[in-house]
């Protein structure tokens, strides 16, 4: 998984560099939660504010900055979440560019099996709001991402979610079967655990992206479709458990961050929910009962990392039952305790400011972050 050290006996550390978000890009969101955070956000985002829409074919330019593997096999390879295994190696590899320029990008002719080349996936499907004529929706590098032909035909029009009874599995765990989430019973489809949180906040991103175009979305809802036709929501409920069930489990990686990075620079806008991950549970509420909420796993994440200006924020699933961390220094010394409720505050500000590498402990994690 993301990033995986060894600290003390048994703790997980989880490390990540959170990207340099422009001066005075989400001014006028301080002290906005609920849907009027949300709506702030859209406004911020939108073309309105300077986000551009490159056409279909400009993703294959993005691609070529945005989704390069610097961080599994690290060979400048495309990185697909629908064929990456983390744990390596990979069924198979694709090069970056056209065949003219002796890539694996996909042409006129496409072949039915995993490997032949990497296409354009809609990961929240473009049949969803009204098909490829519908942009800059349909255009939109934050969540059209590159995958693999045969993997992205088998999705077809498919939601995400989870399945303990797959039909059929890609050679990376991805899989296709009938939906055990609660609220759905419907065919989906299953990123590994490795990339869920980045879809889940990429699909956060449309809803918010592209609020004020959700109601025009109406007309091609259906059982599949989450989207629930409202402005504010966004998702069926269902899908908001899922989504916020995801971004919880699967913290912002520096992957997440490079691309988000990379893609602003092309379209003049971001995903404000890997710069600030926290915005997601601000914003949306699961309705999942205690039950289902008792089996998630406890994944926490520290942001920014690496810290400039002496705070730092806790933020995951679990925070609510988190009330005091340590900090140590890379040699085991403990620089600081701090004693609150962190699900009512979750800034922590730092007595050192010593640069440096440190560890962030909770009675069950640990987080690596760095001091600049």
């Amino acid at each position: 998984m993301k990033k995986l050290f060894t600290f003390l006996l048994a703790a997980t550390v989880t490390s990540s560099s959170f990207a340099q978000i422009p001066t005075g890009y989400y001014d006028g969101t301080a002290g906005l939660t609920g849907y009027a955070l949300k709506t702030k956000l859209n406004t911020i985002i939108s073309e309105a504010n300077g986000a551009q829409d490159l056409g279909y074919g400009g993703l294959w330019i993005t691609y070529a900055t945005s989704d390069v593997d610097k961080y599994y096999e690290k060979n400048g390879t495309l990185l697909d979440m629908y064929s990456e295994r983390p744990a390596g190696p990979d069924a198979y590899e694709y090069i970056i560019g056209s065949p003219a320029n002796g890539g694996n990008q996909c042409g006129s002719q496409n072949q039915n099996n995993e490997g032949f080349c990497y296409n354009r996936e809609h990961s929240l499907p473009k049949s969803y709001f009204g098909g490829q004529t519908q942009v800059p929706m349909a255009n939109d590098g934050h969540f059209v991402v590159p995958s693999d032909y045969y993997v992205n035909s088998r999705r077809g029009n498919f939601p995400y979610g989870e399945t303990s009874t797959p039909t059929w599995t890609s050679t990376n765990g991805t899989k296709i079967g009938s939906s055990n989430f609660p609220g759905y019973n419907g065919t989906i489809f299953e990123p590994i655990d490795e990339f869920k949180g980045d879809f889940a906040r990429m699909h956060l991103y449309f809803i918010t992206r592209y609020q004020d175009k959700l109601a025009s979305f109406a007309p091609f809802q259906s059982a599949e479709n989450p989207l629930d036709g409202t402005v504010d929501r966004g998702y069926k409920q269902w899908y908001i458990n899922l989504l916020l069930k995801w971004a919880a489990q699967d913290p912002v990686s520096l992957k997440e961050i490079d691309r988000n990075n990379a893609v602003y620079a092309r379209q003049s806008n971001r995903n404000p929910f890997i710069d600030h991950p926290e915005w997601v549970n601000m914003i949306w509420t699961s309705t999942l009962s205690t039950t289902d909420v008792a089996a998630f796993k406890k994944t926490l994440s520290v942001y920014p990392n690496p810290v400039r200006n002496g705070q730092l924020h806790l933020s995951g699933y679990g925070l609510e039952e988190v009330s005091n961390v340590q900090i140590y220094s890379m040699d085991g010394k403990l620089i600081q305790t701090v004693n609150q409720n962190f699900k009512n505050s979750n800034k922590i500000i730092l007595k050192d400011q010593t640069k440096g590498v440190y560890i962030l402990k909770t009675n069950s994690q640990a987080v690596k972050f760095i001091v600049e």
